[in-house]
């Protein structure tokens, strides 16, 4: 099995009576740009949580490549290259962007205190999130104040740090959530052209995004996959239309 492949098998979560997800058995082609979609309720974010490890599954596994995962915790998974969009309104909120960026980089390469030192010392780490930046379309904010940017370039700074990471896999929730539609388009765009040795898997609402950017849709009902396609596939399949996209047509 190619080493970049993440997989679930039958993977269950349940609190007392209620089942999040149920026997949810996904297949994560590397290099695929792969939405989960459902109503509210599906399950969708409590997958991901069970695909980082922020929650432990009632049952079943998580694969990376050919290794079980499933009891590893967070931080392990990262070194291995599963990452999620961090919380940058509460880590980062009063750093520059390549301060923030800088520091993701170093506590990767084992140096958590190297921004503190002077800045020559490391040219190298500046270097390489100057480069970041420029790939997320964001150097000319590199010295601008995280919480002063606006919230669309907040959630690219969120998928810069991400990055900064090296992942294989990166995991999205909802990242054009609260983002006017021009800035949402834009990020979508940038997460697009991401390369294509990282696989992303993301959640989203807006259906014209989904379809536009996904190369893969699956689709969660009631914590259950209802069907799984390439979004052609999905936009026609009459079971979706009836518990989800109703008639809106989507190109």
């Amino acid at each position: 099995m190619n080493d970049n492949t993440l997989r679930t098998d039958s993977l269950c979560k349940q609190w007392g009576g209620f089942k999040a997800n149920t026997d949810v058995c996904l297949n994560f082609v590397p290099g695929s740009r792969h939405a989960l979609i459902g109503p509210n309720g599906a399950g969708k974010t409590t997958f991901i949580n069970l695909l980082t490890g922020a929650l432990a599954p009632t049952s079943g596994a998580v694969y990376l490549g050919g290794q079980d995962i499933t009891k590893l915790p967070q931080h392990k998974r990262v070194k291995l290259g599963m990452t999620r969009t961090f919380q940058i309104n509460t880590l980062f909120a009063g750093m520059t962007v390549l301060e923030s960026v800088a520091l993701a980089i170093c506590e990767r390469r084992g140096l958590p205190s190297c921004w503190y030192k002077t800045v020559e010392k490391h040219q190298d780490v500046i270097d390489e999130a100057m480069a970041l930046l420029a790939t997320l379309r964001l150097t000319d904010q590199a010295n601008s104040v995280t919480r002063s940017m606006a919230y669309g370039k907040q959630r690219l700074v969120e998928i810069a740090l991400a990055l900064a990471t090296k992942p294989r896999i990166l995991l999205l929730d909802e990242p054009a959530a609260g983002i006017p539609q021009a800035e949402s388009k834009e990020l979508f765009e940038v997460i697009a052209q991401l390369p294509r040795d990282v696989t992303v898997v993301f959640i989203e609402h807006d259906m014209g995004l989904v379809f536009r950017f996904a190369d893969r849709i699956t689709v969660l009902v009631g914590g259950k996959v209802l069907t799984e396609g390439t979004p052609a596939e999905i936009a026609a399949d009459p079971r979706v239309k009836e518990v989800y996209l109703g008639e809106v047509e989507h190109g």
